[in-house]
């Protein structure tokens, strides 16, 4: 089952520099990647993984261009070394709902 377009309402703009048009794809490719990681490591209450992956998203997401994904990922690791398995569910949501929302445009 594919999931459904977003609504205009929902979509994200996030403007970001040409120069990055050749591998803003493949890192948010790899966003999508993690969030198969995150929920299983959510199951397994791994929350050391969980940890880790926000860390990795906090400080890689500005450099990209994706503020938004370096504070979810800032939060997710305080909620992850907190063991707090709510907080780190609703961030992991709030990651899967932006990256399902974002759309780019190049300037």
């Amino acid at each position: 089952m594919q999931t459904p377009p977003p609504a205009s309402s929902d979509r994200v703009l996030v403007r970001i520099e040409r120069d990055f048009e050749s591998i803003v794809p493949g890192f948010l490719a790899n966003r999508k990647k993690d969030l198969h990681t995150l929920h299983r490591a959510l199951a397994e209450k791994d929350f050391r993984t969980i940890q880790l992956l926000g860390h990795r998203m906090k400080g890689d997401g500005g450099g990209y261009g994706f503020d938004r994904i370096s504070e979810i990922g800032g939060v997710m690791e305080l909620a992850a070394q907190r063991q707090d398995y709510a907080a780190s569910e609703q961030h992991i949501k709030q990651l899967e709902h932006f990256l399902a929302c974002v759309h780019i445009e190049y300037v």
